[in-house]
């Protein structure tokens, strides 16, 4: 399989921008005390499946890189699903996603036992912070998961077949 030369760089850019928006997570729960709600972990955890998939793809031979790129590219459509779902939530405020069983299931998983500053629900979707240069962190996150979800397709649909 030949496969673009842009292709493991790309790759590895989506990788360590989702590692960027943990860390950025990360910095808006314990720096400036913006509590994760259920969701937010769960865009959370997609932000880490979509690094880890195109990191192990970089690593893997190229016969490898169009499953890779299109399973990492499906990580990143199911994060923008839940940052949609989040918006929705945020647009009817009578409805939430708080104290229910998705937060008691989601702080059970071992690696919100391992990682609990990471990986622990302890917010409610409904809670209103004020906008990061006009969007809020659910607007950003699909913002970031579509441009994401974009790349890794056309990673995966620029991968060509050996003849």
């Amino acid at each position: 399989m030949q496969t673009n030369r842009l292709a493991k760089p790309l790759l590895l850019l989506v990788a360590v921008a989702c590692m960027g928006m943990l860390g950025v997570g990360l910095y808006l729960q314990l720096a400036l005390e913006m509590l994760p709600c259920p969701l937010c972990i769960l865009q959370r955890y997609a932000f880490a499946a979509v690094a880890l998939l195109c990191l192990i793809t970089c690593f893997l031979p190229a016969t490898m890189l169009r499953l890779g790129a299109a399973l990492s590219a499906l990580a990143s459509i199911t994060g923008a699903g839940i940052a949609i779902r989040h918006l929705w939530i945020k647009a009817h405020p009578t409805i939430s996603c708080g104290i229910d069983p998705l937060e008691t299931s989601l702080n059970k998983i071992f690696i919100a036992r391992w990682l609990p500053s990471l990986f622990q629900a302890d917010g409610l979707c409904t809670t209103e912070y004020d906008p990061i240069f006009g969007l809020s962190i659910p607007q950003w996150a699909l913002v970031w998961f579509v441009i994401f979800a974009i790349t890794l397709i056309f990673v995966a649909l620029r991968s060509k077949q050996a003849a």
